[in-house]
């Protein structure tokens, strides 16, 4: 009986902040450990979260009154929320961390676009940030802003710098559809990239394994160029390649948001997720989840 209470009365709490699609696949991972809860400012998703075995609360970062009620509730905090759409500085993230409590810990998963252009150079967290868009100089705000608070409230902070996150449903079908143009070879950048599934895999493992204030890379073990993971997607799913074009014409025919994606290339260690944090990659490589879904759609073409 003593234990049956401690696991339905001792679990830990666990606040989730910006509880996406990434959360909704980390509750799963923590809902047994943790007495989790999720934070939205969409009270039409309480029912969801709510079902996937959470607590909701209904609290807005851009409104700093309605996080009074998140001061004290969890010493365990995920921050997945992105930062505003304009401005140098994430109000958010600052917004949170004047509430957070003493002696917390927390993971933040900011983003490999800290970085900026590195030339296709490979590096690990080593490497000084510089940012070269005002979303990733929002994020290294969040950043500076946790660090800050780690230090002053004696807070236990992870970092983990995510790529772009892709999933079995989060692939660039549409735009592929549409016939976007892809760079060049010779113009074409390096990208990153890390399943959803792990990255919320990566998060509950950080939850506990992480040193303080330590910055990890959240990526996987792919090595390509943006245009041979649109080129495998579209092979995956039986749709034309994308058109190449060089860099100077594609510039007149995409968004100059989408551009920027185009601009930087870098290739990313990931070492210290798997010798620290003792990440085994569910989805190693982009080619390994693509080669997974079409040896799927054979077996159903087969039947």
């Amino acid at each position: 009986m003593k234990k049956c209470s401690v696991k339905k009365f001792g679990r830990p709490r666990l606040l989730i902040i910006g509880c996406g699609d990434v959360g909704m696949r980390l509750l799963p991972l923590v809902r047994e450990r943790f007495r989790v809860f999720a934070v939205t400012s969409q009270p039409a998703r309480c029912a969801e979260l709510r079902a996937a075995g959470a607590v909701p609360v209904v609290a807005d970062l851009d409104d700093p009154v309605s996080l009074g009620r998140l001061a004290r509730l969890a010493q365990h905090v995920v921050h997945l929320a992105p930062p505003p759409p304009k401005g140098t500085r994430d109000s958010r993230t600052r917004n949170l961390a004047a509430i957070l409590p003493e002696g917390a810990s927390l993971v933040y998963v900011s983003t490999t676009g800290v970085y900026g252009d590195a030339g296709g150079a490979a590096f690990d967290e080593t490497r000084p940030a510089r940012p070269a868009n005002a979303r990733a100089v929002r994020r290294i705000d969040a950043e500076n802003t946790l660090r800050r608070w780690a230090k002053r409230r004696h807070g236990r902070l992870a970092i983990l710098r995510a790529p772009g996150i892709y999933a079995h449903d989060r692939l660039p079908i549409e735009r592929l559809q549409k016939g976007t143009p892809a760079l060049s070879d010779e113009d074409d950048v390096y990208t990153n990239h890390i399943h959803a599934d792990d990255l919320a895999g990566l998060i509950a493992l950080a939850l506990f394994r992480a040193a303080p204030s330590r910055v990890y890379h959240a990526v996987d073990d792919s090595d390509m160029k943006m245009a041979e993971y649109f080129d495998a997607v579209a092979d995956a799913h039986g749709l034309p390649r994308p058109p190449r074009l060089p860099r100077a014409e594609l510039a007149a025919v995409v968004s100059p948001m989408l551009l920027s994606f185009m601009s930087e290339s870098r290739r990313l260690s990931n070492r210290r997720l798997r010798e620290e944090l003792g990440m085994r990659l569910r989805w190693p490589t982009v080619r390994d989840t693509l080669a997974g879904l079409r040896a799927a759609s054979d077996k159903e073409g087969a039947l």
